[in-house]
């Protein structure tokens, strides 16, 4: 019985990750793109204030330097790279396999680094300094908020968000499809 507790804990936890970084991924693209551009845009394929991206990044960071976080600096390299790695990955994908481009590293500021617009050195930086954060700061609040909170404050706090996170990537990339007539008109 405590190792289905502790699965659903570590479930329910990584949830919360996955929605955080999406959403702290959102805010960072809202204030880098208010520099960058002068006004505020509204970046990402969703409808709600996440982007899915960040929130892969997120869960992949706790995942593989969760045995590590005596050593921030190996915290740092592997989620740079890691996080870089994803990125890259899926930027290339997505333009190859459904010829979508959610981002350009070469129109950007501060793209120096660049790889074929798909990832940067600006960009890898800011995933290792932003896994320090969430491994040193974030991911410790969020296990705290876990030990205290009863099942039914579980599912408000990281079953609901999460959700709607999950329905809405879904939705997004169904419409995303639909408009790249990836799919058979439904009427």
């Amino acid at each position: 019985m405590k190792r289905t507790i502790t699965s659903l804990r570590s479930g329910l936890l990584l949830l919360m990750v996955f929605t955080t970084g999406g959403i702290f991924g959102f805010i960072y693209e809202l204030l880098f793109y208010r520099i960058d551009l002068g006004h505020f845009v509204k970046r990402g394929v969703t409808f709600g204030p996440w982007i899915p991206i960040y929130g892969f990044g997120a869960v992949l960071v706790v995942l593989t330097t969760s045995q590590l976080k005596e050593k921030p600096l190996r915290v740092f390299f592997i989620s740079a790279l890691g996080c870089g790695g994803l990125e890259l990955a899926a930027g290339f994908l997505l333009k190859h396999a459904m010829n979508l481009r959610l981002w350009d590293y070469n129109v950007e500021i501060w793209n120096w680094g660049n790889v074929g617009g798909y990832i940067c050195a600006r960009s890898v930086l800011f995933f290792g300094l932003s896994a320090l954060l969430l491994q040193y700061v974030i991911y410790p609040f969020l296990e705290r908020l876990c030990d205290r909170c009863s099942e039914k404050g579980l599912v408000i706090i990281g079953v609901i968000p999460g959700t709607l996170f999950v329905f809405d990537i879904l939705a997004s990339l169904f419409c995303a499809a639909m408009r790249q007539g990836m799919l058979p008109r439904l009427w």
